[in-house]
């Protein structure tokens, strides 16, 4: 028997080494719960995953944990993530679970959980099942069981169902359109060529073949260089790199230049506003390049700035009624096609952004050189809450006076805090970030010392 972890839901749902902390016992401890959880008397609870090893040992776990509940698990094998959030609603089920660590290395994985309206849960939801999960890890006797025992099955089709959203959202003809695509070796390996010839495009694939541990091995979204390579050699119009899990991309033009989030949404933004389609502004979060503010001020469009996390964005979409928003990252939301990120979504809507236009041609916004460095501290929020930290943000921000600006934040899960600077040239981005990291590590050498006394 084993204790839950203290804290077990990060910033998208419960992640961490397969076996070590993502156990086989705590993935049917997450199952029992969140079944257990439902308003509904027999929960129908979808499970997806993605290519990596530790992935069918999870599902099972999960679907066992469903099915001691009283539930119905219906596991529709390797998919990518936003299909959990479509085929949850499409199909009228009460809850979806995904067993994906993203872009993480393959031995990490992660469960996360989507509600019946497509959502991820919210931090209610998540806490509730945490507190059971503790509960059944502490006394798994004392659990017990539904009222009876529920089924799992194997859900046939659900790629098909999948497929039949994104042709009918994105009435595409693609014909004689040459892209490559970076499958990193994950969910999206077959899905998303699979949406592109059936639109008519011309494709070439790489990172398709995955093998449970080559996912986002020197591929996919953060790593896109071969893909560059490839549009280059291969005389394509342009390129998409997806995640492991499949809900954020990247894209790369035909001169194999990457084009990451910021520069997606600003063009799809301009696209739906000339088109009359945007509803209202659009979310991004603080790490979005001043570029992209400036952009969206130039062509009159609101933007409203939310902490890291798709979860964030989809929150601010919700609360404003807007249908846009994402990351830099390369996760894209727009909530006419689903109210999450969806990365062979965006890749489409880019396409149809484009207008027919070459996207080496097209510059939606300026970027502005950035500059990030992570400084390690031993007590973040000692660091955190010193005044003189926050002194030197503020003269540095305005000493910029609107060119550029100054962002100082802890990490979520490690001991660093993070200096990024903005400005219209990188040496002055340089020196500015230079000067907040010397702040930085002098208020952190006094938290040092402090301990130790």
């Amino acid at each position: 028997m084993s204790a839950a972890p203290k804290k077990l839901f990060g910033t998208d749902g419960v992640r961490g080494v397969a076996g070590e902390l993502l156990t086989a016992e705590l993935a049917l401890a997450l199952g029992h719960a969140a079944a257990a959880g439902c308003a509904a008397p027999r929960p129908q609870v979808l499970i997806v995953r993605d290519t990596r090893d530790s992935g069918p040992m999870l599902e099972s776990a999960l679907a066992a944990g469903v099915a001691q509940a009283g539930g119905d698990a219906f596991c529709a094998g390797v998919l990518p993530t936003p299909a959990a959030s479509i085929l949850v609603r499409r199909l009228g089920l009460d809850l979806a679970a995904v067993i994906s660590a993203s872009h993480n290395p393959w031995r990490d994985n992660g469960i996360k959980f989507f509600a019946a309206d497509g959502r991820k849960l919210a931090d209610e939801a998540e806490s509730r099942i945490e507190a059971a999960v503790g509960r059944i890890l502490d006394d798994p006797a004392g659990a017990g069981s539904g009222p009876e025992v529920g089924r799992v099955r194997v859900l046939e089709g659900a790629l098909d169902d999948y497929l039949r959203e994104l042709s009918s959202a994105f009435r595409l003809d693609l014909s004689g359109l040459r892209v490559v695509l970076d499958c990193a070796n994950g969910a999206a390996y077959r899905a998303a060529p699979a949406i592109f010839e059936r639109l008519g495009a011309e494709v070439e694939v790489i990172a398709d073949e995955p093998n449970g541990r080559n996912i986002n091995d020197g591929c996919g979204s953060t790593h896109p260089e071969l893909l560059c390579e490839r549009v280059v050699t291969g005389g394509a119009a342009l390129g998409f790199a997806f995640d492991g899990d499949g809900d954020r991309v990247v894209a790369v033009d035909s001169s194999g230049t990457p084009r990451d989030g910021d520069e997606l949404i600003a063009l799809v933004a301009e696209h739906l506003r000339r088109q009359g389609r945007l509803d209202g502004g659009v979310a991004v979060t603080v790490m979005s390049n001043y570029g992209l503010h400036g952009a969206m001020e130039a062509a009159g469009i609101d933007v409203a700035t939310t902490p890291v996390g798709d979860r964030s964005v989809s929150a601010e979409l919700e609360r404003r009624d807007w249908a846009l928003g994402g990351e830099q990252s390369g996760h894209l939301i727009w909530t006419e096609f689903a109210p999450t990120g969806d990365g062979i979504a965006a890749a489409l809507l880019v396409i149809a952004a484009l207008e027919g236009r070459d996207l080496a041609r097209v510059r939606p916004m300026q970027r502005l050189p950035q500059v990030l460095e992570n400084v390690e501290v031993p007590d973040r929020a000692a660091v955190e809450d010193a005044p003189a930290l926050w002194k030197a943000v503020e003269r540095e921000h305005g000493a910029l006076d609107g060119r550029g600006r100054v962002l100082v934040r802890p990490s979520g899960t490690e001991p660093l805090i993070r200096v990024m600077v903005e400005a219209p040239e990188r040496e002055e981005a340089e020196t500015i970030c230079a000067r907040l990291v010397t702040v930085v590590r002098e208020l952190a050498g006094s938290a040092r010392v402090s301990q130790g006394s």
